[in-house]
């Protein structure tokens, strides 16, 4: 049952994709609208199959590579449908929703098996710290997308005075993006010190993933 809602996500989400894609050749407001159900309709599955997943295995469903991997996804999920309800854009699912069905389609290629947790990763410190570069990462995934927008938009084109205020507005939703990923950055490397200090006795130890996060 885990299984079918999971790739019912990642179906939900391919043709989303896909349908977003051919509303650059057929004009249709019913086009951009099925999009959109449909981007919802995959948010929603991930939603569920995630809390599914944290049910059965009776703690927060990070905490694994394959966990983490579809968590990711389901946040970039999240910031692209907050960004399309906020600004109106259709271009945000055009971007947004390849990047969330990447990251899915690449959890999907690893092991699926819900394990037990180490008694080290059983602290409240654990949740705040994943829950953080789960944010994090995908703010900063969304913020990536969104500069493919604004590259491919400044390259087209003559200017104009209308196309400068629409490059500022992408400008300044990648640089909102940035600023909260670095935020809950800062999050996940002053959590994961305490945590560090609690299960090790260290509040940092130099191994290349607190490094790469610094």
């Amino acid at each position: 049952m885990l299984d079918v809602l999971f790739f019912s996500a990642i179906a939900c989400y391919f043709i989303a994709m896909l349908v977003k894609f051919s509303s650059v050749v057929i004009h249709k407001k019913v086009v951009d609208k099925l999009a959109w159900y449909l981007a919802l309709l995959g948010f929603v599955i991930t939603t569920a199959y995630l809390a599914a997943r944290g049910i059965t295995a009776g703690r927060l469903p990070m905490a694994n590579q394959f966990e983490f991997a579809a968590s990711f996804g389901w946040g970039i999920g999240l910031f692209c449908i907050i960004m399309h309800l906020r600004t109106k854009h259709g271009w945000v699912l055009t971007v947004g929703l390849p990047a969330a069905f990447l990251v899915l389609s690449y959890a999907a290629l690893l092991p699926r098996e819900i394990g037990e947790l180490m008694p080290a990763l059983r602290s409240a410190w654990f949740g705040l710290h994943i829950s953080s570069a789960v944010l994090s990462y995908s703010a900063f995934a969304m913020a990536g997308a969104v500069g493919v927008k604004y590259l491919v938009d400044a390259h087209k084109g003559q200017a104009s005075e209308e196309r400068a205020e629409s490059l500022a507005e992408i400008d300044y939703l990648s640089y909102r993006l940035i600023a909260l990923g670095f935020l809950m950055l800062t999050v996940v490397i002053l959590s994961g010190c305490v945590w560090a200090e609690r299960a090790w006795s260290t509040f940092w130890s130099w191994d290349p993933k607190e490094t790469w996060a610094l």
